[in-house]
């Protein structure tokens, strides 16, 4: 009775850290800052929101400094600003469901890197995603979106070897890497944030991004994801990319191309179908599966 009133909670937490996800793309909309500063902005708020949480959960963090701890914090920073720039030169639907492609770079490198094995169907839906994502250049696109695109695919990419890192570490704290990650980012994106000065609608909607959508989210996704079965951990996380551009669109008015819907269907289907596979020969989990990390948003993200 009380394991089952741990996960009924838990499914509580994971689907309001998927609903904070997904205001992303809308609050990096309305920021009128450089997205670097953005970027530096909303880390800083959150690494000392994750730092808040280990100092109430009275857990000293362990700074190892060990190549898999780097290797997920550079990962992490290059994933949450790639996430914000993408998000300022194209649509946000095209941002969030072209990082969403991330768990096919997890299976792409995950049996050199990892040695796990990469089935045949893993290899299929490999192929289909990246059709779909061919789509999305297919739409008539600024040479500003045509990049905001590129970048969100190289977004995927690092938020791919994030998970990659992060589940190198099976037996150490997770944690620290996105406490580091944060920090470097701040520190890269540092000179940005001096060259002006956001306004007041801004700062709100800085202070949402760092308190709310990065930082009380994947507290919320860390204290749940241990009490969930793996279907749970796959399916609820996917309204993310469903809801992040219907915001943008309801509060912005922005609409992604025809082919860009095209090829986020297929994308989302087939990153599903691959993540309910595995969900069926790993009914229980006690930690994220490969298709969802410790930290999803932007899917996923950022």
């Amino acid at each position: 009775m009380e394991q089952d009133g741990k996960r009924k909670r838990s499914i509580v937490f994971i689907l309001i850290a998927a609903v904070l996800w997904s205001l992303g793309g809308l609050l990096i909309k309305i920021i009128d800052w450089n997205p670097l500063a953005i970027a530096g902005m909303r880390s800083g708020i959150a690494g000392l929101m994750a730092l808040g949480a280990l100092f109430i959960l009275g857990r000293k963090p362990s700074f190892t400094l060990s190549f898999s701890q780097v290797g997920g914090a550079l990962a992490y920073c290059a994933t949450v600003i790639l996430f914000v720039t993408s998000n300022k030169l194209t649509t946000a639907a095209n941002a969030i469901l072209l990082q969403y492609t991330a768990p096919i770079y997890v299976a792409m490198f995950g049996g050199w890197f990892l040695r796990e094995r990469t089935t045949r169907f893993d290899w299929l839906i490999i192929a289909v995603v990246l059709g779909g994502m061919a789509l999305f250049f297919l739409d008539s696109l600024t040479p500003g979106g045509f990049w905001g695109n590129v970048l969100a695919i190289i977004g995927g990419v690092s938020f791919g070897w994030f998970v990659l890192f992060m589940r190198k570490q099976k037996k150490e704290s997770t944690f620290e890497s996105i406490i580091l990650g944060n920090g470097l980012t701040l520190l890269i994106c540092l000179p940005f944030m001096f060259r002006s000065m956001p306004d007041s609608r801004s700062w709100v909607g800085l202070i949402l991004l760092g308190v709310f959508q990065l930082g009380l989210s994947y507290i919320l996704y860390a204290a749940a994801i241990k009490h969930v079965k793996a279907i749970d951990s796959i399916l609820i996380p996917t309204i993310e990319p469903l809801l992040n551009p219907l915001w943008v669109f309801l509060m912005l008015g922005e609409r992604p191309g025809p082919w860009a819907l095209v090829g986020g269907t297929v994308v989302l289907v087939s990153i599903t179908a691959r993540g309910l596979m595995v969900a069926r020969r790993r009914p229980t989990v006690h930690r994220p599966p490969p298709e969802m990390p410790v930290i999803n948003g932007e899917g996923g993200e950022g």
